[in-house]
């Protein structure tokens, strides 16, 4: 599970962008997007499906402030503040292989993750309501809450709300075969 280069030696990452076009809120094109990052300096940039899904390589210097400059160009250009979050190729090989309720053998099909901006401090995270929304479970790993919702993300209180007000962080969702899905299009 090697990072994919370009020949500038960038590394393939991933933009996870909160809460663009759904329900008729947010409403980005992904050719606009594109146009977004390569004006910030990411090359070999695509999208996947319509939630907000941006792959590409950037040099380290660049990925810093990225966050940042992606959102201030995405309200100067479309009029609405999207937060953005990045992780590595290597960090969503991690995702993956570190999914607790993956290793309890739960459907696949009721799997999501929340990717947050900041790890969350260890008392933060304590003071979680672990029966907020039965039946459903998350576990707080690292930069990510990983979620088993048998009922469904529309169903759960265990909502990005909840989550950012208690953590004091940002967090994007993403269900489960879409977090493989972009694994497998950060591989060469």
């Amino acid at each position: 599970m090697s990072l994919k280069k370009t020949s500038s030696g960038a590394l393939t990452r991933v933009a996870l962008l909160r809460g663009i076009n759904l329900a008729g809120r947010n409403r980005l094109p992904m050719k606009g997007l594109i146009e977004i990052f390569g004006a910030a300096g990411c090359t070999d940039v695509s999208t996947y499906i319509q939630s907000g899904n941006v792959l590409f390589n950037a040099p380290a210097a660049l990925i810093k402030r990225l966050p940042e400059v992606i959102t201030e160009q995405i309200a100067a250009r479309f009029g609405c503040r999207v937060p953005v979050i990045l992780r590595t190729s290597n960090q969503i090989a991690r995702i993956i292989s570190e999914n607790p309720f993956l290793k309890m053998g739960k459907p696949e099909s009721t799997l999501h993750v929340y990717f947050l901006a900041n790890e969350p401090d260890a008392s933060t995270v304590r003071s979680l309501d672990p029966d907020r929304s039965p039946p459903d479970a998350f576990r707080v790993l690292n930069r990510e809450i990983y979620l088993h919702l048998p009922n469904g993300m529309g169903r759960t209180k265990l909502s990005n709300v909840y989550f950012d007000a208690k953590l004091a962080t940002t967090s994007t969702a993403r269900n489960w075969a879409t977090v493989l899905k972009l694994y497998e299009l950060m591989q060469p």
